[in-house]
């Protein structure tokens, strides 16, 4: 699933913003709780405890930040059935204090669970609809695209 969008906040305010993977719970339709599982600054290496729910099923994932930058973060987060990344580059929009965001998931199913990628797919062209908005709703609308 990829969705490109421009938000009303600046590229570090979203940065900002999004680098901690708790906040999955205000923009991530899916996300039912994250919490963190580390102390001290966000930073490549922090993780978090994700509960979410997909395809009618709760599962849980560990998420670490891989990367963060002033324009690109990806978490990645694993159990046994699933390693899911969320790769989100940020750019300066065309508009003075705006952003466009490049938001890109991808689930990448281990053993039999493999079988569910074909439902999957759809299932997250849906979701992503639904996240860009309400990223696009926390983070200020600027238009259409």
């Amino acid at each position: 699933m990829s969705r490109k969008f421009t938000v009303a906040k600046s590229p570090s305010e979203v940065v900002d913003y999004l680098r901690d993977f708790a906040r999955a719970e205000e923009w991530d339709p899916g996300t039912v709780s994250c919490t963190r599982k580390d102390d001290g600054p966000v930073r490549v290496g922090s993780t978090w405890r994700n509960v979410s729910k997909f395809l009618g099923q709760e599962t849980e994932l560990t998420y670490e930040l891989t990367k963060a930058g002033p324009d690109h973060l990806q978490f990645v987060g694993r159990n046994k059935t699933a390693t899911s990344t969320d790769d989100i580059a940020i750019e300066p929009g065309s508009a003075p204090g705006t952003t466009e965001i490049t938001y890109r998931a991808h689930i990448e199913f281990n053993g039999v669970a493999k079988l569910a990628t074909p439902v999957a797919k759809v299932a997250m062209e849906r979701l992503g609809d639904e996240t860009e908005e309400s990223l696009r709703r926390i983070l200020g609308p600027v238009g259409v695209d």
